[in-house]
């Protein structure tokens, strides 16, 4: 025993810290999660594959010619993208000049990375544009409204006809030039259609002046009635 220590004292190691008999479990670092990275968003390398030229816009937007918009849609299918949305715009009374009066925009949609690219297609009164429905069948009724309040002809489309206004309506309610205001409409049969009754023909109840109840939308013809709301509404 070595006079010097105290009774009791524990030996010492080589750093002349305490040494304990029993041996101390290891200590296992916590594992550090990894996050994965986050997709990039970013369709300007996209594009520039697609030989498309990039627009001046608050989204990512490509301009696309009515004769290479099929070519541009099925590329972009062949990528995982799908057709989200189509609208129609009059710029015949834009405040800047504009290369036609109409754009029509096709929003493209990745559902897997989350990307999302606009085709602006730009064309003149009368101009007709190809149907995207041989690419996304979602084409279908978002051209047909398209037609209907924008007077855009889709061709190789497999239905076109109105689906929000009556078949004999005069002119296309989203252009510049159509008539402001809550007015009487005027028919090309020479009847005039009040706006208070068109809004009641649309509840179901009554035929109102357009010859049509409710999802109906035909404005002709009586070989098919659609549901009619039971007495005091749904039970």
């Amino acid at each position: 025993m070595d006079p010097l220590k105290p009774a009791g004292a524990k030996p010492m190691g080589r750093e002349g810290v305490a040494q304990s008999s029993t041996s101390a479990a290891p200590v296992v670092p916590f594992p550090v999660p990894v996050t994965p990275a986050t997709p990039s968003r970013d369709v300007t390398g996209l594009i520039a594959e697609l030989g498309l030229t990039e627009d001046h816009a608050a989204e990512p937007t490509a301009l696309v010619t009515p004769g290479d918009l099929l070519r541009a849609a099925q590329a972009l299918k062949d990528h995982g993208f799908m057709l989200m949305d189509t609208v129609g715009i009059d710029y015949s009374t834009y405040t800047e000049a504009r290369p036609k009066r109409f754009a029509v925009l096709h929003n493209i949609y990745h559902p897997r990375d989350h990307r999302r690219l606009f085709l602006r297609v730009w064309l003149d009164d009368g101009e007709t544009l190809p149907s995207l429905y041989p690419v996304w069948r979602a084409a279908n009724y978002l051209e047909r409204e398209v037609y209907d309040l924008l007077g855009v002809t889709f061709t190789g489309h497999p239905d076109l006809r109105k689906v929000l206004t009556p078949d004999d309506l005069e002119g296309h309610p989203l252009r510049k030039d159509f008539p402001l205001g809550e007015t009487p409409t005027l028919f090309r049969e020479g009847r005039h259609l009040d706006p208070a009754a068109f809004r009641a023909g649309l509840t179901g109840r009554d035929a109102g002046l357009t010859g049509y109840r409710g999802e109906l939308r035909r404005g002709r013809g009586d070989d098919r009635l659609p549901p009619v709301m039971p007495e005091g509404g749904p039970k």
